[in-house]
């Protein structure tokens, strides 16, 4: 038989399950390139930014921020553009940014994590369909059934089951390795900013000891 045979054996249960691995796939894809732009070297660029603001050089620093793709200058940008703010004032736009850029990486991933749960729960109810057919056929024949007369319902409820776990179980990995980059990007722009609030205070008290 066929793919598109042994597919078709599963019942119109399966035009579901088939548009689950589909849109599964298009998400997979989609949030992997968009967690590779927020991905950033956050070491790198601490080190370059604590130079510069030590030096007096904000608007380079600035400049070095608007040149790095990621989330993280994107977050440490909007702490230098209000460093002459006291650190909770810093610390609040920074806050702000960080917690824009973690919704912007979570996006779509509430729908994986759906695909996750209802693939598998959709083959279920194939398999209970699929028995139903079973005992229907044989009740209609009155017992006087062979392998051939169940094998429909048995195919309909094997199919199901089996797509709908294998598309549950990839969304699901997925979505656990999704998971696990976003905490490491969050946790990357959360120890950047505290390390950009501190450059920026004792650089701050520096100058300041240095005036009186």
């Amino acid at each position: 038989m066929s793919l598109l045979k042994i597919i078709a054996q599963g019942g119109w249960l399966m035009i579901p399950i088939l548009l689950f691995s589909i849109a599964a796939v298009v998400l997979i894809v989609n949030k992997y390139i968009d967690l590779n732009r927020f991905k950033t070297k956050s070491n790198h660029i601490m080190y370059e930014l604590k130079a510069l603001i030590a030096g007096g050089k904000k608007d380079e620093a600035i400049k070095l921020c608007e040149g790095t793709k990621g989330a993280v200058p994107l977050v440490l940008k909007e702490g230098l553009q209000h460093s002459h703010l006291d650190k909770d004032g810093i610390e609040s736009y920074m806050e702000a940014a960080g917690t824009e850029q973690v919704h912007l990486m979570e996006k779509n991933m509430s729908t994986l994590a759906t695909i996750a749960g209802v693939a598998p729960l959709t083959g279920f109810l194939g398999t209970v369909t699929g028995m139903i057919s079973a005992f229907m056929e044989i009740e209609r024949l009155g017992g006087n059934v062979n392998a051939n007369v169940l094998a429909g319902g048995i195919w309909e409820a094997l199919m199901t089951t089996a797509t709908g776990l294998a598309v549950g179980i990839i969304a699901y990995l997925f979505y656990n390795y999704f998971t696990a980059r976003i905490n490491h990007m969050a946790f990357a722009i959360e120890s950047s900013s505290k390390e950009l609030v501190d450059s920026i205070l004792e650089t701050r008290h520096a100058q300041q000891s240095i005036e009186l």
